[in-house]
């Protein structure tokens, strides 16, 4: 697969392990997925899925799950639990903008603010374009992607503490500086142990409400709910989250 934006702001995702420890917890978006799936003769897609933290209790649950993710690293690692449970589901490593999977489905979602990886306008409008192909009449699409809260964003963060894991200390420096031009914030961390010193970095595009309400509807979708949280708390200027659940026209 040729290097685009997406496969230069992986960095994050080189240890699928640690990623998968850290946000196993998290259930929010699992069960606002859950309660939306009543139907399970039908077949579902999800983007970005990682390394399956909701691909794999869905399966659990009966639903027939394509998983896709531009990371093999992170597919890898979920295919292997899948194993280790027992659980069927179908992963490949796919660029989202440009999805080719044998089904059409009622559903497709994206959860960890993955929206945020489509740093252009060109792979934004790619994505709806190639989510529109896989998507039957009347078909539903739901994401999440922060909310552009300008005073957190109007200033470089910078931030360190001290993790300890193994009896080893790590200095971890982050800072994070946003770029109003491109809508981009550039999150980096550096890590400092006795023995080993590395850098990690990601860039995440912001979009606007309105910016995201015309998105929808230039590309043939209805905006049925916009959501602060997954909980399903009211959308308002300070929510942290927006949580959108759109619908084919």
């Amino acid at each position: 697969m040729s290097n685009n934006e997406f496969t230069e702001n992986l960095s994050k995702y080189a240890n699928p392990k640690k990623y998968d420890e850290t946000y196993k917890s998290y259930t929010a978006d699992l069960e606002f997925i859950e309660a939306h799936l009543t139907e399970r003769t039908h077949s579902i897609i999800e983007l970005a899925c990682g390394t399956g933290r909701l691909a794999i209790p869905l399966a659990k649950q009966g639903h027939l799950v394509y998983g896709v993710d531009i990371d093999a690293g992170m597919l890898k690692y979920a295919q292997n639990k899948a194993d280790t449970e027992g659980v069927n589901i179908h992963l490949s490593v796919q660029d989202c903008t440009q999805l080719n999977l044998p089904i059409k489905t009622n559903f497709i979602y994206m959860t960890g603010n993955s929206f945020q990886h489509f740093l252009t306008n060109e792979s934004q409008d790619a994505l709806f374009t190639s989510v529109k192909r896989h998507l039957n009449p009347k078909g539903e699409f739901i994401f999440d992607t922060r909310n552009p809260i300008l005073y957190e964003l109007s200033n470089v963060d910078m931030s360190e503490e001290l993790i300890e894991s193994n009896g080893e200390t790590t200095k971890v420096i982050s800072k994070e500086k946003y770029n109003h031009l491109t809508q981009i914030l550039e999150c980096t961390s550096t890590y400092i142990s006795s023995n080993n010193e590395y850098k990690d970095s990601i860039k995440l595009r912001y979009t606007y409400p309105l910016e995201l309400k015309r998105l929808l509807q230039q590309h043939g979708f209805e905006l049925v709910n916009l959501y602060g949280s997954w909980k399903k708390e009211k959308f308002d200027a300070n929510s942290i989250s927006m949580v959108v659940h759109a619908q084919l026209k």
